[in-house]
C-alpha cells in the first residue's frame, strides 16, 4: 500500500492555501507555516479566468468564489484619451463561459483567502513562522524558521513569494528583475461613484507607456483600479506603500476624465514596482519543490499570477495522490508537467507589457486595427489571445498523471 506523505507548505497566501486544500481533499496530511501573525491578504482585486475557476471546482470552492466575487460579463480595452472601444470580449453564457466551461470572475484577494482558509481545519496553521531556509533530503527535508523552530517533513513546498527563502536555499538569493514599471492601486465603494461611472465590465485603458485597469469586486460593491506606467523612478516592491493622489493625476495627465474621477474617489493610494524572475529549469531538489511566485513570478498582463499558483497546488496534489511511490520522482514529475506552461505564460506576460504600453501613436494604431480584425474574423475571441490559457483544466492534467505520460524536467 502506498504510504501517504506528510507535507509542509511554507507560505499562507493564495497559492499556499490552494495547495493545502488540494492535498487535504486527497487525504494527505498537510501543515501551513506562515510568517505573519494571521492569515490575511492585501486589499486588492484579482481576476480569475476560466482555468482558475476550473481549479476552484476541483477544490470544491467554485460556488463560494462565484458568490463572493463579481461575474464580469465583458472585458473591454479602450483608448486612453477618447475612450473609444478597441476590443470587447464577451465573458458570459454566449462567450468565454460557453467556450471554456467556467465563468470569468473578479474577486477581492482577501475574500479568496477567507474561502480557502475556511475550508481547512484550523489546526494545520502555524503562524509567526518566517522560514529562513530549507535542507532538502532524498527521503525527508527540513525547514528552519526565524523563531528558532525546525521541522522535518516528507515534502516541503515553497509558496513564500517572489523573495522566497526556500528558493534561495536551493538556487541562491539572486534579486528579482525590475521590469521598469510602477503601479498604483486603489479601492472605491461603488456607491461613492456617480451612477454613470459605475462600470460593471472589466475595463483596460491603453495609452503611451502605460495602462489603467478597473473592475468590480465583492459582489459589485467595490471598484478596484490599478494604474501601470513605465518608469524607473520607484523600485520598492512592497504592496503596502502609501502615496498621494497627485502622483496619479500628474502621471496620467491628459488621460480620460473618467479615470481622474475614479482616482479622486478613492481615499487611499498604494504604489509598488513590478518585478519578475527568469524561468527556472527545475523547481526543487530532493523532497522540496515550489509553486506560485516563489518559482514563477510573472507580470500581471495576462492575469495569471494567482491562477497558475492555484493550478500548481491542484496538480501537485494529484501527483502525490496517484503518481510514483518515489516522492522525489513525483515532485520532479510535477515540475515537468508545470514548467512548460508557466514558462510560456511568463514569456507571454512580458510580451504583453510592451503590447499594452506602446509609446508610438502609429504602433498603437496598428495594434488596434489588428485587434479589430481578429475580433471579426479570428478564431481566438479572447482579449489577450488567451484560448490556450483558458482552455486548460487541472482535471486533464490529473488524467495525464494517471496515464503515466508526465515527463520529468530532464525528459
Amino acid at each position: 500500500m502506498k504510504r501517504t506523505p506528510k507535507v509542509a507548505i511554507i507560505g499562507g497566501g493564495i497559492g499556499g492555501l490552494a495547495a493545502a486544500l488540494a492535498l487535504h481533499r486527497r487525504g494527505i496530511e498537510v501543515a501551513v507555516y506562515e510568517q505573519s501573525a494571521e492569515i490575511k491578504e492585501i486589499g486588492a482585486g484579482v481576476n480569475m479566468s476560466p482555468n482558475a475557476l476550473k481549479a476552484f471546482r476541483l477544490l470544491g470552492v467554485e460556488d463560494a468564489m462565484v458568490e463572493i466575487g463579481h461575474h464580469t460579463k465583458a472585458t473591454m480595452a479602450r483608448n486612453y484619451k477618447s475612450g473609444r472601444v478597441i476590443r470587447r470580449q464577451e465573458n458570459s453564457a454566449g462567450g468565454l463561459e460557453a467556450r471554456f466551461g467556467a465563468k470569468f470572475l473578479t474577486i477581492h484577494r482577501a475574500d479568496i483567502l477567507d474561502v480557502l482558509a475556511g475550508a481547512l481545519p484550523d489546526n494545520i496553521f502555524h503562524l509567526g513562522h518566517q522560514c529562513t531556509g530549507v535542507a532538502p533530503g532524498d527521503r525527508a527535508s527540513v525547514a528552519r524558521f526565524k523563531n528558532g523552530r525546525e521541522i522535518e517533513a516528507d515534502i516541503i513546498v515553497g509558496a513564500d513569494g517572489i523573495r522566497s527563502a526556500v528558493r534561495a536555499s536551493m538556487f541562491g538569493a539572486g534579486e528579482p528583475r525590475f521590469t521598469g514599471c510602477v503601479c498604483w492601486r486603489g479601492m472605491v465603494p461603488m456607491e461613492a461613484l456617480r451612477p454613470e461611472d459605475r462600470v460593471m465590465e472589466m475595463t483596460a485603458w491603453w495609452g503611451p507607456h502605460g495602462h489603467v485597469v478597473h473592475y468590480p469586486v465583492r459582489r459589485g460593491t467595490l471598484m478596484n483600479f490599478v494604474a501601470h506606467f513605465d518608469s524607473d523612478a520607484w523600485a520598492e516592491d512592497s504592496w503596502t506603500e502609501e502615496c498621494d493622489l497627485v502622483e496619479l493625476t500628474d502621471t496620467f495627465a491628459g488621460w480620460n476624465d473618467y479615470l481622474h474621477r475614479l482616482f479622486r474617489t478613492s481615499d487611499k493610494y498604494y504604489k509598488w514596482a513590478l518585478y519578475d524572475r527568469d524561468p527556472l529549469k527545475a523547481w526543487g531538489r530532493g523532497t522540496v519543490t515550489m509553486l506560485g511566485d516563489a518559482v514563477h513570478p510573472m507580470l500581471p498582463y495576462l492575469g495569471q499570477g494567482a491562477g497558475t499558483a492555484i493550478e500548481d497546488g491542484c496538480v501537485l496534489a494529484e501527483l502525490l495522490a496517484t503518481g510514483p511511490d518515489d516522492i522525489a520522482g513525483a515532485l520532479r514529475a510535477y515540475e515537468g508537467l508545470r514548467i512548460p506552461r508557466t514558462t510560456k505564460i511568463q514569456a507571454g506576460s512580458r510580451a504583453r507589457a510592451k503590447f499594452n504600453h506602446l509609446p508610438s501613436r502609429f504602433e498603437r494604431f496598428k495594434r488596434d486595427v489588428s485587434m479589430a480584425i481578429k475580433t471579426r474574423i479570428g478564431s481566438d475571441k479572447t482579449m489577450m489571445q488567451s484560448d490556450w490559457i483558458y482552455e486548460y483544466d487541472v482535471k486533464d492534467a490529473a488524467r495525464e498523471v494517471g496515464e503515466g505520460t508526465v515527463q520529468t524536467p530532464d525528459g
